[in-house]
């Protein structure tokens, strides 16, 4: 079986390395050359753990390759997989301009062909409902037959960032979206060795497959959103989140994954694909409420710690030095796409403060957001000297046991905001800090 993936982003670079892993034969395309260069030298273009050691084996081992000639990959791929971007529009819909250009291509490609033979064209893109039927209707229109020249496959990614490489590995399910028999017959052949353990493979139709991706991300965002509001009202109240927390997450009818408040959700995929379909409510006609309240409850969030950091200096940050800690949106990962980090930096810089930053692995993609606006360090103890205050943003592992004596050595004043209710405020408060969370009393 060889495989083709059309788009060496953070889903086609991790989508192909494991394929190739499990021993396939895998051609990715990219139309940046330089990005193509890098990867055939063995080097990842985005930071995830487990990636860079599959992709060099693979390479070394002649299963995975890469090139910037869609011609080649449509010319010898049985299977050709579409991860490529769609951004949201001005509006929150998303933009398929890639998705489009891309069947197109092959649509061209193909249709000169004597004998174009049988491809299944799989989109493993996010994208709204209709999609597989857009792509369908365009390789058509070259001349096509579907069922004998092609078929569109809806096959949604449930990777996290940071895990992405042991969740497709072992995934907890698989969706296969398609009315073809043919087709769910390839595509079951290809996942078969991912689920060994007995989870399992649904095949569904195009729409619902579509569907289920962005009411999966849609689901998670909310519970995120939820029990940021909890926490909001336990500080009004006087109650503890992290005991909320607990005392819910133990119903199995609601689950604990989900359920940490901080400062907002961000990366993406969340924001973008709650918005996406709301857009798709939206264009149907249906008031999608639920997904307006995550949306505006989130973007509350995101803003509230430099609001508190404000509020705590009298309104104004003029001459303050605020360390921070954590600028990638989640651990382990150096994206910082809607990153609630940078919300809260944005907020600091707009009320005249000295921000100087730390993050293991997202301090590169960070400067070509912010430029030399903010300071960055080398390492997390280097940020805090003579700073007014330290504000932690990003659960990284490296910032759960800090040597606190040295941090408050370090800091001009003992103050911390805690955006990810890393440390215990009983704990701080013995240690002579100032500390803040997120609903837990100070």
């Amino acid at each position: 079986m060889r495989i083709a993936i059309v788009g060496t982003g953070y889903v086609g670079l991790v989508t192909g390395t494991c394929f190739a892993e499990m021993g396939f034969d895998v051609l990715c395309v990219d139309i940046d050359e330089c990005k193509v260069e890098q990867l055939k030298r063995g080097v990842p273009t985005i930071y995830e753990t487990g990636l860079e050691m599959l992709l060099q084996r693979n390479i070394k081992e002649k299963r995975l390759n890469f090139t910037t000639e869609l011609r080649t990959a449509a010319l010898t791929a049985d299977v050709l997989f579409l991860a490529l971007p769609t951004p949201p529009g001005g509006d929150g819909a998303a933009d398929l301009s890639y998705v489009k250009k891309a069947a197109a291509d092959l649509g061209e490609i193909w249709s000169v062909e004597d004998d174009p033979g049988y491809h299944v064209v799989v989109n493993k893109s996010t994208v709204p409902v209709g999609t597989a039927d857009a792509v369908r209707e365009i390789l058509e229109s070259a001349g096509l037959q579907a069922g004998t020249h092609f078929d569109v496959v809806s096959n949604p990614e449930f990777l996290r960032e940071g895990v992405a490489v042991s969740d497709f590995m072992k995934p907890e399910r698989v969706v296969i979206g398609t009315r073809s028999e043919r087709a769910a017959d390839i595509l079951k052949t290809i996942y078969e060795p991912f689920v060994r353990q007995g989870n399992p493979i649904l095949v569904m139709d195009e729409r619902s497959s579509e569907m289920t991706k962005y009411a999966a991300n849609s689901f998670l965002a909310t519970k995120i959103s939820f029990i940021n509001e909890v926490a909001n009202l336990c500080e009004q109240v006087g109650a503890n989140v992290d005991q909320v927390r607990q005392g819910i997450g133990m119903d199995s009818r609601i689950g604990n994954l989900f359920l940490y408040p901080g400062i907002g959700f961000g990366g993406s995929c969340f924001p973008k694909d709650v918005q996406a379909l709301k857009k798709t409510a939206d264009e149907t006609g249906y008031d999608f409420k639920i997904l307006d309240a995550v949306l505006k409850v989130n973007d509350r969030q995101r803003k509230q710690m430099a609001d508190r950091i404000i509020q705590r200096f009298r309104g104004s940050l003029e001459g303050k030095r605020i360390a921070v800690w954590g600028l990638a949106f989640k651990a382990r990962t150096d994206d910082v796409r809607e990153s609630p980090a940078h919300y809260v930096i944005r907020g600091l810089l707009e009320k005249g403060a000295e921000v100087v930053a730390f993050d293991p692995e997202a301090v590169e993609t960070t400067r070509t957001v912010f430029g030399a606006s903010i300071k960055y360090g080398s390492e997390p103890y280097e940020v805090l000297e003579g700073a007014d205050a330290l504000a932690v943003l990003t659960e990284w592992h490296e910032f759960r046991r800090p040597d606190f004596e040295k941090v408050r050595s370090l800091l001009k004043e003992a103050v911390v905001f805690d955006g990810r209710n890393l440390f215990k405020p009983a704990r701080m408060k013995e240690m002579g800090f100032e500390y803040h969370s997120v609903g837990r009393p100070n």
